[in-house]
């Protein structure tokens, strides 16, 4: 088993764009130390139903309210997760999709890196196996250690949960098995675990050995070992 950069074709080169964006960075920044209810705010906000900030607050009254259980530095962090969720929203909806896709990547980079360092965490990385026709689509994010590399697959909604995602985790998962590697695979979706879980249950591509992260337990990337 072995790891690859992705082919520099033009979607790459674009896409590469989109993930150099600052305000990528500084969303992901923000996200990666949000709670969850923050999280849920910033994923209701980028879908772009509206951009009235007044409204939001209005919705999130435990993150923006004036009452004393509402501390400042919450009502901070909320605010500049509401800017840069509006800042997202504010872009067209091609556009919008694309940060948005860029967004998890780097959240779950950013989150990885907590546990096994910065150096150990890559981006758009293909798996090769001997013998085995290599993938077309890069993994989203890789974590590549010696006996214990992992890959990660980000969607912004439980709708990209689909049977062509699952078979290319469990296969990579199953090649790597064949070669006496260990790799551990995931989806990381900015959705929450219910609607996940529905999607993954109509499902007829294995997943069983595939760990599902979402909006509740995002923070778990940082902290645990999946698999």
């Amino acid at each position: 088993m072995r790891f690859q950069d992705a082919a520099r074709d033009a979607r790459a080169v674009v896409y590469a764009g989109i993930q150099a964006d600052p305000l990528v960075a500084r969303a992901a920044d923000l996200l990666a130390d949000a709670t969850p209810e923050q999280r849920v705010l910033a994923r209701a906000a980028m879908n772009g139903e509206t951009t009235d900030a007044d409204a939001w607050r209005a919705m999130f009254p435990s993150l923006f309210g004036r009452a004393a259980a509402v501390d400042a530095s919450t009502r901070e962090r909320s605010e500049a997760v509401l800017e840069a969720s509006l800042a997202v929203a504010d872009r067209g909806e091609q556009v919008r999709s694309q940060v948005r896709g860029a967004l998890v990547e780097a959240v779950t980079a950013r989150l990885l890196s907590r546990r096994v360092g910065s150096n150990a965490v890559r981006r758009e990385r293909r798996i090769l196996f001997d013998g085995v026709p290599a993938e077309i689509h890069p993994y989203d994010v890789t974590v590549e250690r010696a006996g214990a590399a992992e890959a990660y697959d980000c969607k912004w909604g439980a709708r990209g949960i689909n049977a062509d995602v699952l078979y290319q985790l469990d296969d990579a998962r199953s090649h790597a098995a064949d070669e006496e590697e260990r790799l551990a695979v995931a989806l990381v979706v900015f959705d929450a675990a219910r609607s996940c879980e529905v999607r993954l249950d109509r499902q007829t591509a294995p997943h069983d050995a595939t760990r599902l992260f979402t909006l509740e337990t995002l923070d778990e990337l940082a902290g645990g070992k999946p698999g």
